[in-house]
């Protein structure tokens, strides 16, 4: 459990921090204990979580995963963006509706980074996916993703998925644009016009999640640096146009998505 406390940290700081700012900032009563309810499940599994050393297994998971971030474009909703796109990043649950990008590409990043031939198909996959949403968040997740793990494996395939995504996301960007939801987007932005002071509370917890993860999470190197990367770019495309601001904005699926990805722990093999 010691070796966890990074990953719980990691996890705990922009939650907390972005629960706090809800409550203070005057958002929606149940936005807060939403989140902090996600967060209590996420936990568990980012203190408790381990997946079999099979590769089998994993990649049925990344399978999985990537099936996911497809599922919207048939299920809905569909929004329209301000350029006329249709716009399908959310997989309907009950009274709640999931971002896939969010929740599936943290843990897309650990996965990935596992694998030795397939860690540019798997991320391009995911960008191409993020391309039909069109989600200029998640395709700069994965984008940053691919330059992390680049740094480490220095695998030119990779190299060439974080050029490919970084124009990628350029084009999802101006086809992909939505009105901001208070607290949910923009929301150390917004923060900022309102309260500096908790917006620099914001912004350091955010920087202490990504740090945690870069450094000291209980994955392999490669994992944490794409793992990190993902975060780093969820966050830059919230700060510079309407995405959701992961971990500290409401809603579950980057909580949950992040929780997923620190618990990704390999069991030793037997």
């Amino acid at each position: 459990m010691k070796a966890r406390l990074p990953a719980l940290a990691a996890l705990a700081l922009p939650v907390l921090a972005g629960a706090g700012w809800m409550w203070l900032g005057g958002a929606p009563e149940h936005f807060a204990p939403f989140n902090l309810a996600v967060f209590a499940v996420a936990l568990l599994w980012a203190a408790f979580g381990r997946v079999p050393p099979n590769i089998r297994i994993q990649r049925i998971a990344t399978a999985v995963l990537l099936a996911l971030m497809f599922l919207p474009l048939l299920t809905g909703p569909t929004l329209n963006s301000s350029s006329g796109v249709p716009v399908s990043r959310w997989l309907p649950l009950g009274p709640v509706s999931l971002n896939t990008g969010l929740f599936a590409i943290p843990a897309l990043a650990v996965l990935a980074a596992r694998e030795n031939n397939l860690a540019a198909p798997i991320l391009l996959t995911a960008i191409f996916a993020a391309m039909l949403q069109p989600d200029a968040g998640a395709g700069f997740a994965l984008t940053l993703a691919a330059v992390g793990l680049h740094h480490v494996t220095k695998d030119w395939r990779v190299g060439l998925t974080a050029i490919l995504g970084f124009f990628a996301t350029l084009v999802m960007v101006v086809r992909g644009k939505l009105p901001a939801l208070p607290f949910v987007e923009r929301v150390v932005v917004e923060a900022f016009a309102a309260n500096p002071w908790a917006a620099l509370a914001l912004a350091l917890a955010l920087l202490a999640s990504f740090l945690l993860m870069l450094f000291a999470a209980p994955l392999e190197r490669a994992a944490r640096f794409a793992l990190a990367g993902s975060l780093f770019g969820f966050v830059a495309m919230a700060a510079m146009a309407a995405y959701p601001s992961p971990l500290i904005g409401y809603g579950g699926a980057s909580i949950l998505g992040f929780g997923l990805a620190l618990g990704l722990i390999r069991k030793p093999a037997p």
